[in-house]
């Protein structure tokens, strides 16, 4: 199973083409390039507020990317990826029990294998799918024990488990706390509660611990720039950075997204997608009460109540946090042998025969999970086909170490291939913009007044929206401007749209007045 996982998910990868998603571009592979060669105390922020989330998660990704070439990196990675298959396995026999056959759990991976953010996610850059191992690795777990009380020793391995994807990836918090809470229904719940608590603190602390250090040495705030009306770090407006896109209008509108979601509208993703798996749980939920007063008897057991139980309090407070869909994946995943649980146990209400010992049964099970793969459809994040990768060449000018200044977003993904020793300032972020006299100020001036061979250049898109344009007017803070006596040049950008890089000079002594905006280009 392992292996048809991985399989599955490597031939994935290769089919979709080389991940170019804007995370990617903006901060992922700055992340593990500043973790790998010690640039977070160099550079000023290339991924705007982003940079600051912690870089461990996106170590991986950066190693295996620029340490294989194209595809076999996307290959290894959607191999890894696809592993989540085998955890989603693992679940469905925990379960399931005696009703896990080949149907029921070939039902339960069909309906996992077309997970629409998770399949859009194998082979990329993103954090999502890799924590995603770890937390239904946890659920797997909690849920073992056929007498539905966890040993102790499965406790506190969950407790590390998910620990460690929250620290790895805050957002993950949400199902750090349904778990605990899930934990209440159990024989012992304090007990429980407590060994999973502090075996939880023990994986956060070990996952984020030295960045939060790092944050509160460096800016005054261990979740710099997060939470910063609680922190109040100097170096950060005091707000919460908090984004509102895609939260849900009123109660009602937060009641209707699982069933937006079947028809293709999308208020908690950038991008299409269509997925019915949150409305056939919830219409299996209704089903399941119906019958339960109807016969009046309990349909569910305790095991099943927790399970509930983990899922919607996750789902609630993924939805007041966040309702950003790819947040969701461990439960878009865990609702595959969550549906054919339900499924299972609706029919075993109406008849006296165990469900798993009818073909009718087993044919119900399959038909429900062929019409889900069927309906559902991943989202596009960015993809360049294999037999383009992409490998940028750098002009003759830009081949010296230099200080790049960067007037857009996403570039931080241009750190990479820079030549050895250049440093790069990110001045357009909006979020957090960089404090006057503060750290980074300092920094940006400093490195300014220590002139490196290559020189300075700022770099933005040669084409831009009309709501994100670049903020040449930043460079003026730094007595700064384009320098329109020599000629710009061109970068070729991973999505296609060139990046013009322009050579630049202090303001008071510039060489020529320019002429607009925008000089001239080498590929003009």
């Amino acid at each position: 199973m392992i292996a048809g996982s991985a399989a599955a998910g490597a031939v994935y990868a290769y089919m979709a083409g080389e991940d170019i998603n804007w995370d990617w571009q903006n901060y992922h592979d700055y992340a593990g390039f500043a973790l790998v060669h010690g640039r977070f105390d160099v550079d000023v922020a290339p991924g705007g507020f982003q940079s600051f989330l912690n870089p461990l998660i996106y170590l991986l990704p950066y190693m295996v990317r620029h340490g294989l070439g194209a595809p076999w990196w996307g290959i290894a990675l959607g191999a890894l990826h696809g592993l989540n298959l085998a955890v989603v396995y693992w679940v469905t026999r925990v379960l399931l029990g005696r009703a896990a056959d080949i149907w029921t759990l070939a039902a339960a991976l069909l309906i996992a294998a077309l997970s629409p953010m998770a399949l859009s996610e194998v082979g990329t850059s993103f954090a999502d799918i890799l924590t995603t191992l770890p937390i239904l690795a946890a659920i797997a777990l909690m849920f073992s024990a056929e007498d539905d009380t966890p040993s102790m020793r499965h406790l506190l391995a969950a407790g590390v488990l998910i620990g460690a994807a929250t620290g790895l990836k805050l957002t993950n918090a949400s199902f750090l706390i349904a778990a605990g809470v899930s934990l209440l229904l159990v024989v012992r719940p304090w007990r429980a509660v407590l060994a999973f608590g502090l075996a939880s603190a023990i994986g956060v602390v070990v996952t984020a611990g030295p960045w939060a250090l790092k944050m509160a040495r460096d800016f005054g705030s261990p979740l710099y720039p997060f939470y910063n009306t609680i922190f109040r770090s100097p170096e950060a407006p005091q707000i919460s950075i908090v984004d509102t896109r895609f939260m849900p209008a009123g109660l009602l509108d937060a009641l209707a997204y699982p069933f937006y979601w079947v028809v293709g509208r999308h208020p908690s993703s950038e991008w299409p997608f269509r997925d019915p798996r949150f409305a056939v749980v919830i219409m299996l939920l209704a089903a399941l009460v119906v019958t339960g007063l109807w016969q009046k008897r309990e349909v569910l057991q305790l095991r099943d109540r927790r399970l509930i139980t983990f899922f919607w309090v996750g789902y609630v407070l993924w939805m007041l946090a966040f309702s950003i869909q790819r947040y969701l994946m461990p439960l878009e995943l865990l609702a595959a042998p969550l549906i054919v649980l339900l499924l299972l146990r609706l029919i075993e209400a109406w008849r006296e025969a165990p469900p798993a010992s009818s073909r009718a049964a087993q044919a119900v099970v399959v038909s429900v999970a062929l019409v889900i793969a069927l309906a559902s459809q991943p989202t596009d994040w960015m993809r360049r086909p294999w037999a383009d990768p992409y490998r940028p060449l750098l002009a003759e000018t830009l081949q010296q170490p230099a200080t790049v200044l960067l007037l857009q977003k996403p570039l931080g993904y241009v750190t990479s291939f820079l030549p050895a020793g250049s440093r790069v300032y990110q001045l357009s972020e909006l979020v957090v913009p960089i404090v006057p006299g503060g750290v980074l100020d300092r920094r940006v001036r400093a490195g300014l007044a220590d002139p490196l061979p290559g020189g300075v250049w700022a770099l933005y898109y040669s084409e831009s929206p009309a709501d994100n344009p670049p903020r040449l007017d930043v460079l003026g803070d730094y007595d700064l401007t384009i320098d329109g006596s020599r000629r710009c040049e061109r970068i070729a950008g991973a999505d296609g749209t060139d990046i013009t890089a322009c050579p630049v000079v202090a303001a008071t002594r510039r060489a020529a007045p320019t002429a607009g905006l925008r000089p001239s280009t080498s590929a003009d």
